[in-house]
């Protein structure tokens, strides 16, 4: 009896050591928040840089297209005398210089311009849906990374408690008044066991989310890799992520009004000028059936006759133009290349879409489920849990319970506070994916409000 009443003791003082001891561990840790990874991440990201640069060059190409071909002069001597190669002999002689210019067919150097300028367009959406994308990705490594810390944090606070109850047990075994058996003593050493194995699994968990992390951590100067955060630690606190549109949370929206929503989105904003831009290709396929016209012009100077009298010079003026007649097999299979490419197009609008409904519909019901468990953990499983303890503990103080059943309730207690944790981790992750789905910019996605869960 006196034993039991000193397990009690025993585990009451280490609970409330190891928290503090845990409080104290973490208000010394650097601490790299998860709007910081995310900022970070969007800064050092070299495809953004590389999708600005690739707008540049096609801004700057879309401005060349225009200009006409550049002319084309000749100059040289036409008909010279082979038996002496005199100048002034024939009347046929001459230099000749001229110049021939062709125009484009049709409007086809404005609708080129316009084609690119329109491609040109593609790229804020294309960096904007990128930001999103790496934001979520970012954000979902940080949270797991997260789920392993806490997840650690919670059974080191209970090291502590197991320590205890192996030293009490075996305090009891050793005397002749204690009941302790020694199956209670390698039972608690097993479950102390047990946890040292999940804290080693949980700290390779972490590793392995951390060194994801960092990949987009690098920073590039002078052409090297200069990593500056080589110990990541998180801060103790979850993110709240408020959630977007949470109105549709509750509601049965349609498809349609789904659809006109998400088109929007910079992902659906980008194949929409895709669509445009292809469309200028059909266009530009049409004037294919219109003529290419030139002009030419030349100046031919002949030199005096044989009795010294002058010759006229020579002025040649001409147009050329070529006739599209062999359609079938050219003209017409590249018409018909470019509306096929233009369907295409129209067909990946329809697929991202409906990607973006079928991943609302099951992120929503991720949420709903998740706001379920929530519920159910916080109102009614823990609290149980919690009695259950006690209770079990009482028993075995009062000599009318199993130090086994000590023990199990104390491992049931650590899971479901574990399990709490990623319930709590897996909401924020699909709010995050939630967000993705309807946020116009990026910032949104990540947004923090309140207290934890009351952005359910």
């Amino acid at each position: 009896m006196i034993y039991r009443s000193l397990l009690v003791t025993s585990l009451l003082i280490s609970s409330s050591f190891s928290l503090e001891l845990d409080k104290l561990d973490i208000t010394n840790q650097n601490k790299l928040t998860l709007e910081q990874v995310v900022n970070l991440s969007l800064i050092n990201d070299s495809w953004i840089i590389g999708n600005k640069y690739a707008q540049e060059a096609i801004e700057s190409n879309s401005i060349s297209i225009a200009s006409y071909a550049d002319p084309k002069i000749t100059i040289g001597a036409l008909n010279l005398p082979t038996d002496g190669f005199d100048f002034n002999q024939e009347g046929m002689t001459q230099l000749k210089i001229g110049v021939s210019q062709m125009f484009p067919r049709g409007d086809s150097l404005e609708i080129k311009q316009e084609q690119l300028k329109l491609k040109a367009s593609q790229f804020p959406y294309q960096r904007e849906d990128r930001k999103s994308k790496l934001t979520a990705k970012i954000s979902q490594l940080w949270l797991n990374a997260y789920k392993a810390q806490e997840s650690i944090s919670l059974i080191k606070n209970n090291l502590f408690l197991f320590e205890r109850l192996i030293d009490v047990a075996e305090s009891s075994y050793s005397t002749t008044i204690g009941r302790s058996k020694q199956q209670d003593i390698i039972r608690a050493q097993l479950e102390l066991t047990k946890l040292d194995d999940k804290i080693t699994v949980l700290k390779q968990n972490k590793d392995e989310f951390l060194s994801k992390i960092s990949e987009w951590l690098y920073t590039f100067s002078d052409g090297e890799n200069v990593f500056k955060y080589s110990n990541l630690t998180l801060p103790k606190e979850l993110p709240n992520i408020k959630m977007i549109n949470k109105a549709t949370l509750n509601s049965n929206i349609n498809s349609q009004t789904l659809i006109t929503i998400f088109s929007e989105h910079p992902s659906i904003k980008n194949i929409d000028q895709k669509i445009k831009s292809v469309s200028k290709g059909v266009l530009l396929s049409k004037e294919k059936y219109k003529p290419q016209f030139g002009v030419n012009t030349s100046y031919g100077y002949r030199g005096d006759d044989l009795m010294g009298k002058s010759r006229s010079d020579l002025l040649s003026i001409g147009v050329s133009f070529d006739i599209p007649i062999f359609t079938k097999n050219k003209q017409d299979k590249e018409l018909q290349t470019a509306i096929l490419n233009l369907k295409s197009v129209k067909t990946e609008k329809f697929t991202q879409l409906r990607k973006h409904v079928a991943s609302f519909e099951n992120t929503k019901v991720n949420l709903l489920r998740l706001k379920d468990r929530y519920s159910i953990y916080k109102n009614k499983l823990i609290p149980q849990i919690n009695e259950e303890v006690e209770a079990t503990l009482t028993a075995y103080t009062n000599d009318e319970g199993d130090f086994a059943d000590v023990v199990r309730s104390r491992i049931t207690q650590l899971n479901a506070k574990i399990d709490m944790l990623n319930i709590n981790v897996e909401i924020q992750k699909n709010i995050i994916n939630y967000n993705y789905l309807f946020a116009t910019n990026a910032e949104e996605i990540i947004n923090t409000v309140g207290k934890e869960g009351s952005n359910l």
